[in-house]
């Protein structure tokens, strides 16, 4: 072989070799990207909007939210949850439910600030095929696709019943209750005053005062029991139905100021951590305990479960609730009532609130003389 044929089969070799380099990199690029080392490339989010009410209850953001986030990290590491909170202004909160949508969520789970204008939250995710699970509290006039809450009629008539039997155990068969009940925007506030009236109303009390408390604001109910106890009398009130806990604090701070001496029994819901420290030193006479944990972590199942476009597990859809355009199945979980004899063997059991911190500060001598330390 001469030298010059040689030289030219080399560069024929060369070349070829080249090209097929080139090809091989082509033909790579057309492939999805890879991580380091070779590793598959991580699955695209799944987005779930989680849109609570308000901050003033305390429920939301210290246990709702990460409760529900913790579940959903751990049901599906690739979920991304967007959060927010709307600090109980409707029109905020339609604006982030837009916004979770523009971002990419394809399941809402929305707890609305105003139970009948959120339907238009739930039309516009409908127009853009997204499912809703209405959280706590029942959206009204709409196509939410579930409702996860409590029996929220029943929540109103355990604090009506206990604060009845309380008065007949303690001798009374009439006199004057005032009830403060919750905003006049939220679902729930009206099942819990129509469970409240059916048992108060045929009870043999009488209501001398009623309320209702918008936003659900404690210095709101601690302005109306103001003028309950000066339109009344501070020693004609045997008894304060107060739907939930901060406007059981409203009502009390009132009666303290106006001098109000023994308090009259006094109702609450939420077990918010105030609310037990005063039942276990004798302000407030109870509250309804509803274990967040369970309906919480049961809300980032399913909605977990309709990110993935699955079906949820029927067997765990025990009714239907009626929100005036369906009949929405239903997860709904039972209420507890809670007073100073169960305080331990309810929300310290459930490691709802610890003994360490009901039994701060100037509660350690209550705890002490309750046995719950």
């Amino acid at each position: 072989m001469n030298t010059r044929f040689a030289k030219h089969l080399l560069h024929n070799r060369v070349t070829v070799v080249a090209l097929a380099a080139l090809l091989s990199t082509a033909c790579k690029s057309d492939k999805k990207p890879e991580g380091e080392a070779g590793a598959p490339a991580a699955p695209a989010a799944k987005k779930i909007a989680l849109l609570l009410p308000e901050s003033k209850t305390s429920r939301y953001e210290s246990h709702d939210r990460p409760i529900f986030e913790r579940k959903v990290k751990e049901l599906c590491p690739e979920c991304q949850v967007i959060y927010s909170n709307a600090d109980q202004d409707a029109a905020k909160q339609q604006n982030q439910a837009e916004a979770a949508l523009t971002n990419g969520a394809s399941v809402l789970v929305l707890d609305p600030v105003d139970s009948a204008s959120a339907s238009a939250i739930v039309a516009r995710a409908k127009q853009s095929k997204v499912q809703v699970i209405s959280y706590d509290r029942l959206v009204v006039n709409s196509d939410v696709d579930y409702y996860i809450s409590f029996d929220n009629q029943k929540v109103g008539q355990l604090q009506a019943q206990a604060l009845v039997d309380k008065l007949k155990a303690d001798g009374k068969t009439s006199g004057t209750l005032v009830m403060i009940n919750g905003s006049p925007t939220d679902n729930n506030a009206k099942l819990f005053k129509a469970g409240a009236h059916s048992v108060i109303d045929g009870s043999g009390f009488t209501v001398g005062a009623e309320y209702d408390t918008p936003d659900w604001s404690p210095d709101k109910a601690q302005q109306q029991m103001e003028q309950a106890v000066t339109r009344l009398g501070k020693s004609e009130i045997i008894g304060v139905y107060a739907a939930n806990d901060g406007t059981a604090g409203g009502a009390i701070a009132a009666m303290k100021a106006a001098g109000v001496n023994p308090l009259p029994p006094v109702t609450g819901q939420d077990a918010e951590l105030a609310a037990i420290q005063r039942i276990v030193a004798g302000e407030q006479f109870m509250t309804v305990y509803k274990a967040i944990k369970p309906e919480a972590e049961t809300a980032a199942e399913l909605a977990v479960t309709l990110v993935r476009g699955q079906k949820p597990d029927a067997s765990k859809i025990n009714g239907q609730v009626n929100n005036n355009k369906k009949d929405v199945p239903s997860i709904l979980l039972a209420p507890v009532a809670v007073n100073r004899e169960n305080v331990k063997s309810t929300v310290m059991a459930d490691g709802f609130w610890t003994s360490e911190q009901v039994c701060s500060g100037a509660y350690q001598q209550a705890c002490a003389t309750a046995q719950l330390q």
